[in-house]
């Protein structure tokens, strides 16, 4: 078998953004390795400069189309914080609904309609229906769940319409809360039989590891989307969300128009394996109890293994949400006037996207109107951590020849659920 090759993913199409694999390899031995991202500049931190505080997150709202929420949930705290708004706990429990609402969305999507094809040996969704017509609908149940679970709380599936800094501009009534609830309830019937399905392929899953550093918020009483300070499994402590600079430390990269970033280590990872690593212990019951299905412990090192801790979140937001819902049920649902006034501040705000960590920072002058914007996204923050598992793997499996080469790194890549590759299945890699 020979142990050469010249291996060159150009321009992944239909995603967000522009992704390069290069790879070359000479008599067995690696000449070059690069993850290359062509990014081209999008612009939004200039787009909302004089903008008023309260057109920000429908603004940045518009950066992704899976992450529409959480930008514009990151965007809302950041305004909150910089004009010192305050959120009522009513306010804050629907929104943390909200925000379980696209981690499930995002979640069942990559699991069920990207990673699972790798998982079966199936190039696309569509010929997986033929191997697993019932996991197959279950993934679309829950989707469509998802789906109806932001329209009600955040009135529309994409970009949200019920945020404003200080509030919400609608609630959800009470049957409407009781109706999700009930199912949500159902959903679990579902999960359990993905999450059986992954597992009956899960020797599927390559067996590779590097020690990295994983990044996540943190909360001392709950597995935390939302709340929190910024922590590491490197650090022996936390950070505050306002001095999220000193974690990310970007940097320019020969190899990428978009930035990298490093912490402690040479890369840090982030997302739902991050999460786990950081709060495992704080998971419900339900949950520990699909982690412990796959042998997925805290210190897990394997990318691969995020779209397995994608589930394991998946039953832990619907459990968390089922639990919320009773918490808002119980002391009564009450219309709330939000008010807020222009003036001068500086702050960041933070939550966890489904596929890691993000930052959103926002000053604005005594009229409130935006005079600078920061924003950093969790695939930025991969993107190093993808290309230093590149160097280690790229050598551990060269002798397996061009197919599973080209199968692992796509795999690879996917595995970060990125959101440069989130909108397709297959990457063209060409083998020269």
């Amino acid at each position: 078998m020979s142990k050469d090759l010249n291996i060159h993913v150009e321009h992944v199409t239909r995603v967000e953004g522009h992704g390069n694999i290069l790879v070359n390899a000479r008599n067995g031995k690696v000449e070059k390795v690069q993850w290359q991202v062509p990014e081209a500049p999008r612009f939004f931190e200039a787009m909302v400069r004089g903008r008023s505080y309260e057109d920000i997150q429908t603004i940045v709202s518009r950066i992704c189309g899976i992450c529409s929420i959480t930008h514009s949930l990151a965007s809302t705290k950041a305004v909150e914080n910089a004009l010192g708004l305050t959120v009522s706990e009513q306010a804050d429990k629907i929104r943390i609904l909200m925000h379980y609402s696209e981690q499930l969305q995002s979640h069942i999507l990559h699991v069920g309609y990207l990673a699972a094809p790798d998982f079966f040996g199936a190039p696309s969704v569509v010929p997986l229906v033929a191997k697993a017509k019932d996991v197959v609908l279950a993934v679309i149940r829950l989707h469509r769940l998802a789906n109806e679970w932001s329209d009600l709380i955040a009135g529309r599936t994409t970009h949200p319409v019920t945020l404003k800094p200080g509030g919400l501009t609608k609630i959800p009534t009470e049957k409407q809360l009781r109706e999700l609830q009930g199912k949500l309830i159902n959903s679990m019937a579902d999960l359990t039989a993905v999450a059986k399905a992954v597992l009956s392929v899960a020797d599927s899953i390559p067996d590779f590891t590097r020690r990295t550093e994983y990044v996540s918020l943190i909360h001392p009483d709950h597995y935390t989307f939302y709340h929190g300070d910024i922590t590491s499994d490197q650090y022996d402590g936390t950070v505050k969300v306002n001095d999220w600079k000193t974690v990310a430390n970007e940097y320019v990269s020969d190899q990428s128009t978009a930035k990298w970033t490093k912490w402690h280590m040479d890369s840090y990872a982030v997302g739902a394996l991050a999460r786990f690593n950081n709060n495992a212990e704080l998971l419900c019951d339900p949950a520990k109890d699909v982690a412990k299905m796959f042998g997925l412990e805290k210190g897990n090192c394997n990318p691969f293994m995020n779209n397995v801790a994608q589930i394991v979140e998946s039953v832990q937001v619907v459990q968390e949400s089922i639990k919320l819902i009773d918490e808002l049920l119980t002391k009564g649902l009450k219309d709330e006037t939000v008010k807020s006034s222009p003036k001068a501040g500086k702050a960041s705000g933070c939550v966890e996207a489904p596929r890691g960590i993000l930052f959103h920072e926002y000053e604005f002058d005594k009229n409130g109107n935006c005079v600078a914007a920061d924003i950093c996204i969790p695939t930025n923050q991969n993107h190093a951590n993808i290309q230093k598992d590149f160097e280690k793997f790229v050598p551990e499996i060269i002798d397996e020849g061009q197919d599973a080469v080209r199968q692992k790194l796509e795999m690879l890549v996917r595995s970060y659920d990125p959101c440069i590759s989130c909108s397709t299945h297959m990457l063209d890699v060409q083998f020269v």
